[in-house]
């Protein structure tokens, strides 16, 4: 069979760079305005853009990967998941060092051009709200409601409403580690007695000092209680007590990979707080107490978004559960088997 001969590629060409290289229309310049560094503003920002795309990118592979009814071990999705979230860790970690070069301009240097931005604002990231969205921040948790959708065009509105439709990845979490079956199959544990949150509570109880008994009651309210979902709370008690499981238990071979992912989400979650409280001391340096170009109240709108908008807290949180390894119950030797390479 013959084949078909390609053009070859060219490197402007392939990257397009007639467009992106011409992208950059300083308002300034419209003006007659000289304001040498909005250049530079204007190029961050599109390279934050450029950044969100590829975290967007990333999350969509791993979320129709978790769409699937049953991940198996033996398929390499749960490392793929793993190896794109790390990826998007170390994006977030450079979007929090570019924060450095927007720090070079200096508060004049911003106002000689921040009056002809009014009333675009970095709040009018369609990529950004989408990417929360899309790991899982609810509506209902935002800071500021109110204004979250006001500056928008209708269009971008759809958008975002669109991706708060879909199933988040917080959501499908939940789901997967809800299908974890060794902490509830009774194969493993043969009556109530020797159930393992049993033998867990009683050891758990004993390490608490005085001032953290108060534990034991969102501890029952977990992983003691029959309340699936617990009040106020994203993961069921399932997932939760599967989630705890996994983190006390990281060793096992089956579950090195599942703790991996857990961490890594909960790395997502630190590096966005990170770039969020970065943003936050630029801006003060910047403007001060003035409000954003946008009307939001500036600074202090981003420190109420960065108190508030964290996707995986219930996965923190799950650390006040944690005990050594040496007061660990004893899994059953079937149990050990299972989690090993050859079960």
């Amino acid at each position: 069979m013959e084949t078909k001969q390609r053009m070859p590629v060219y490197y402007s060409e392939y990257l397009q760079l007639d467009k992106i290289l011409n992208a950059q229309q300083p308002e300034s310049n419209k003006e007659g305005v000289r304001a040498d560094d909005e250049m530079m503003f204007i190029i961050i920002h599109q390279t934050y853009e450029l950044w969100f795309k590829q975290i967007l990118h990333e999350l969509s592979i791993v979320r129709e990967i978790f769409k699937q009814d049953n991940i198996h071990n033996s398929t390499p999705d749960i490392y793929n998941s793993v190896h794109r979230l790390k990826r998007v860790c170390s994006i977030l970690e450079v979007a929090v060092m570019q924060m450095g070069i927007m720090e070079t301009m200096t508060p004049l240097d911003f106002l000689d051009f921040r009056d002809l931005l009014r009333p675009a604002s970095g709040f009018q990231s369609i990529q950004f709200k989408i990417i929360e969205a899309t790991l899982g921040l609810q509506y209902e948790q935002r800071h500021g409601k109110a204004y979250y959708l006001s500056q928008l065009t209708p269009a971008d509105v759809e958008r975002v409403k669109q991706a708060e439709s879909e199933l988040s990845l917080l959501t499908l979490l939940n789901q997967w580690l809800e299908r974890m079956p060794f902490v509830k199959n009774t194969a493993y544990w043969q009556d109530a007695d020797a159930s393992f949150w049993a033998k867990y509570r009683g050891a758990y109880s004993a390490s608490l000092m005085e001032g953290e008994q108060q534990n034991m009651n969102l501890f029952d309210s977990l992983f003691i209680d029959d309340k699936q979902y617990p009040e106020g709370r994203s993961f069921s008690a399932d997932a939760s007590r599967n989630a705890l499981f996994i983190m006390l238990y990281r060793d096992h071979p089956l579950l090195q990979l599942p703790y991996d992912l857990l961490n890594t989400l909960l790395e997502i979650d630190e590096q966005l707080s990170m770039w969020r409280h970065r943003h936050i001391h630029m801006v003060q340096r910047t403007i001060g107490k003035r409000v954003g170009t946008g009307g939001s109240t500036g600074a202090a709108y981003l420190k109420g978004a960065a108190d508030s908008h964290y996707v995986f807290k219930e996965l923190a949180e799950l650390t006040s559960f944690l005990l050594p390894r040496n007061h660990l119950p004893q899994l059953p030797e079937s149990l050990i088997k299972d989690l090993g390479y050859f079960g």
